[in-house]
């Protein structure tokens, strides 16, 4: 793979230029090349072959059962949803498509010193968008933010999804956004990294509206310009990468650049999700209309800390003592050190293990092949393994059936990256 200039690290400031990848790459993933390396170079988190069979089942049987599809995102209470079919001139549409971008853009460090005490940061809101009777609950981790913007949306009237509005310091100074997350009244915390948060606003909104017409259906329409309208998942997440720094999720270790690329392999995997067609009126995708479609196995999950987490209680990761110590004591693992690197990279290696054994059973139920989504993918695999951890942090799930680990409290990273 061609690469052009290169920089630092992860902690390179928001507004400068670092590495792009060009045209004259491999067309394969270098998530997956990174996390190799990385996983064997750091040789701190091992990937547990056997457990990998035995949750390989109990994923394919769960999908199965629960016929867990990329439409599934539709049901999420809190999701926007877009309109049916798609029309690109239809305004909510639009709407939707700039929601999932700065959900995207935002979407790191929700973890909390305060985990499982009532008064750690959360926001209040309804219970989803089709609550008419307006119950109010309290919203925490990642849905914390869904539920601030939704809030800012419905509650306020603030438009604070249009990258012409949150770009702007004079429309949308800072105190409006800490205004925008600001926590339920029983909260001694406030929104993790809130600064850090307003930058990446700037940044992406200044580049959207300077280049794609002010929101992120100019720049995917861009994108397939570009592409003849055959781009792919894969050529969307590397033009993310190119064009915003802040969603350029790299870090150097032993003189090779590992990429994770977590937020911007999740806005494209959101995207194609949200849009996902009714496989009984189309099988073609109307962001990726192109003969090959979106081609969402070349991209990987997304490493962050609450997919470890599960995949450790699966047995499917293994720790050392020590980092279990280190977990279990709620010790501050640095970014781009040599066990957070080990964590992120030996996830995104064991998900792909986990994908070609689900895979593996599919091509031994071929009968059973209507009851299964067409694209198992790691996408749909991380999709799964985040609602099936949020499940057993509620009470609302259990695992039965396997041997599993203790569940170990996430890794603490703070991070723009996840």
């Amino acid at each position: 793979m061609m690469l052009s200039e290169t920089q630092n690290d992860s902690n390179t400031p928001l507004d400068e230029k670092v590495l792009t990848w060009s045209d004259e790459d491999s067309g394969l993933n270098p998530v997956i090349d990174s996390a190799e390396f990385a996983y064997k170079q750091t040789n701190i988190v091992q990937v547990n072959d056997e457990g990998i069979s035995v949750a390989a089942r109990h994923i394919f049987h769960k999908i199965k059962v629960e016929s867990y599809t990329p439409r599934t995102w539709r049901t999420h209470p809190l999701h926007l949803i877009p309109v049916e079919p798609y029309v690109a001139s239809e305004p909510s549409n639009k709407k939707v498509l700039d929601w999932i971008f700065l959900i995207s853009s935002l979407n790191f460090s929700f973890w909390s010193s305060r985990e499982g005490h009532p008064d750690r940061y959360g926001v209040e809101w309804k219970s989803g968008w089709d609550d008419s009777e307006d119950n109010r609950r309290l919203w925490t981790g990642y849905w914390s933010l869904v539920a601030a913007l939704n809030r800012a949306l419905h509650d306020d009237n603030i438009p604070i999804s249009d990258p012409y509005f949150y770009s702007s310091k004079v429309l949308c100074p800072d105190s409006l956004i800490a205004s925008v997350f600001r926590p339920a009244s029983q909260c001694s915390e406030t929104v993790p990294l809130l600064q850090e948060r307003i930058s990446v606003m700037r940044e992406v909104g200044f580049i959207l509206c300077n280049s794609f017409g002010g929101s992120y259906q100019g720049f995917l329409e861009e994108f397939q310009r570009r592409h003849d309208g055959q781009g792919t998942a894969l050529d969307l997440v590397k033009m993310v990468t190119d064009t915003f720094p802040s969603f350029r999720d790299e870090v150097f270790y032993n003189g090779k650049r590992v990429c994770f690329w977590k937020r911007a392999q999740i806005l494209v995997a959101e995207t194609w999700a949200a849009f996902y067609p009714d496989p009984t009126v189309t099988n073609t995708h109307p962001l990726f209309p192109g003969i090959r479609g979106p081609v969402i196995q070349d991209l990987t999950m997304f490493a962050d800390y609450r997919v470890p987490q599960i995949l450790h209680h699966l047995k499917i990761l293994v720790y050392p003592a020590s980092l279990v110590r280190k977990l279990g004591e709620g010790v501050d693992i640095a970014p781009g050190s040599k066990e957070e690197t080990s964590l992120r990279a030996g996830s995104i290696v064991a998900v792909e293990r986990l994908k070609d054994a689900i895979m593996g059973l599919i091509a031994e139920a071929p009968n059973q092949s209507n009851s299964i989504p067409n694209e198992v993918s790691s996408v749909l695999i991380d999709f799964f393994l985040w609602d099936l951890a949020k499940k057993l942090e509620r009470g609302d799930d259990k695992i039965e059936g396997i041997k599993t680990a203790h569940i170990l409290p996430a890794h603490r990273t703070r991070s723009i990256w996840y």
